[in-house]
């Protein structure tokens, strides 16, 4: 059996103490008691809405080999007879964890921030790097103070190349993350005004998302996007820091990793890279003028670790979009089809402009329309309205004569648009879920996107469960 760790190199690392007969090993770790697997163990976090002590039970019925649990919380373990590991505070055992298994890594590891595309470029490493050896990379949106250990301690020992998202809406909180990484390469995808509530101006953005410099390896690399307006200042602050391996990406003639040409369409992306005094052909299985820029930092980093860039230009080939961040469901309608572009999972003002793009790069069949639902930037602060209403710009530049709205905020984008544009407005989620499910005609292109905590994903699943997927053997008549 390969153990992802040996109970007793858990004990040693956590500081714990055995509580019962512990197997030897265990095969993963989880924090969800409904998904364990049989083997795993279950670390019982507590966070801010739920106490995962209390779903120990539940765990061990669905097979968990091994609880993790704080001292305080072992007189309610007492009914259990499921090996334990007990500890002080489980999220600073996992932490612990998750320092131990950086620290027996041999892997390339590759940490990855910015205020759009953090997901999809470490997405896309996983992809161009898979050819060229054992991939681990953080699952969803893992980039907290508990995602961020929980996918430490879940790195194998036999990685090659480790791939870990960090997030933040604060300044501080990228610090303490990249010290638990300590990555050889730091990917900044670009800096834009998101949890703009939070700070004072897109500087002070910048310098907190440069905190993942400070967590870089002795003679580590660093990633920018030289087309981004704060690229001076993040090359002026990774020198700062005595980091000597600066590279950049992007359309700017300096650009080590530069986009020489982009054709996209609404299904995929083509891209001329030129790298290394070489120009290269890069077809992406997805759509969008922002999926070829994070293209350009994978590849280079695929350059850095000296990993095979042809098999990587390959693997981009395959490349689809995730849920939630562009991908695309052809669904039926009568005789005839529409299509969903899902881009519900978040939303700031960048991501906005660039999902707006997408839908006018996006062709509607017979009578359909162009369509944008939008839903609240949240994070936005006092400059709320004006982000809201200034979205404005980039619909009417693309053409989108339907622009269908709900949420406080986007009152503010209703009150800018012309008469011209047809404008739907509805105060919550609830609402105008029920006029886009009666609104939709054959040939439609939706492009869904907001804020996570405004629920538009809730559209999405009200589409997908009254629309059947529309399969290409049909005859649309």
């Amino acid at each position: 059996m390969s153990w992802l760790w040996t109970t007793e190199d858990m004990i040693a690392a956590m500081a714990g103490r055995p509580f019962g007969t512990l197997p030897e090993g265990i095969t993963g770790i989880s924090i969800d008691s409904r998904s364990i697997a049989p083997g795993e163990a279950f670390f019982a976090i507590k966070g801010d809405r739920v106490d995962g002590h209390d779903y120990a039970s539940m765990a061990t019925a669905n097979g968990a080999s091994l609880l993790v649990v704080s001292e305080a919380r072992l007189p309610a373990m007492g009914r259990l007879t499921v090996p334990m590991i007990v500890v002080e505070d489980v999220l600073a055992a996992l932490g612990r964890l998750g320092l131990a298994s950086r620290e027996r890594s041999r892997a390339r590891i590759i940490a990855v921030t910015g205020s759009v595309g953090k997901t999809t470029t470490k997405e896309m490493l996983r992809h161009v790097l898979s050819p060229s050896g054992k991939v681990h990379a953080s699952v969803a949106s893992f980039n907290n103070h508990w995602g961020v250990p929980l996918t430490l301690a879940r790195m194998p020992e036999d990685t090659d190349y480790g791939v870990f998202e960090v997030g933040m809406n604060h300044p501080g909180e990228i610090r303490p993350l990249v010290a638990m990484i300590r990555p050889d390469i730091a990917v900044i995808t670009t800096i834009a005004p998101a949890h703009l509530g939070n700070f004072k101006n897109i500087k002070e953005i910048a310098a907190a998302k440069a905190e993942i410099f400070e967590g870089l390896e002795p003679g580590g690399h660093v990633v920018l996007n030289r087309d981004n307006d704060q690229f001076n200042f993040l090359d002026r602050t990774a020198q700062s820091l005595g980091i000597e391996h600066i590279h950049s990406f992007g359309q700017h003639a300096k650009a080590e990793f530069r986009l020489a040409e982009f054709n996209g369409s609404d299904e995929n992306s083509t891209l001329w890279l030129t790298i290394g005094g070489e120009t290269l052909e890069v077809a992406i299985g997805a759509p969008g003028r922002h999926i070829g820029e994070n293209a350009l930092a994978a590849l280079g980093v695929v350059r850095i670790v000296g990993a095979d860039m042809e098999k990587a230009i390959e693997a981009l080939g395959t490349l689809k979009p995730e849920k939630g961040r562009g991908k695309r469901h052809r669904l039926s309608i009568g005789s005839g089809s529409f299509t969903l572009i899902d881009e519900s999972y978040n939303a700031n003002p960048a991501s906005m402009r660039a999902a707006i793009a997408l839908l006018a790069a996006s062709e509607p069949t017979g009578r359909g329309r162009r369509i944008a639902v939008l839903g609240d930037m949240l994070e936005m602060g006092e400059y709320a309205q004006k982000v809201h209403s200034d979205l404005a710009v980039p619909l009417l530049a693309a053409g989108i004569e339907y622009v269908w709205l709900a949420g406080a905020e986007m009152a503010a984008l209703k009150e800018s648009l012309p008469e011209s544009v047809h404008v739907e407005y509805r105060e919550n989620t609830s609402e105008l879920t029920d006029y886009v499910l009666d609104s939709v005609v054959p040939g439609d292109v939706f492009m869904v996107k907001s804020s996570l905590g405004i629920g538009f994903g809730k559209i999405v699943a009200a589409l997908l469960d009254k629309f059947p997927p529309f399969s290409d053997t049909q005859r649309e008549l």
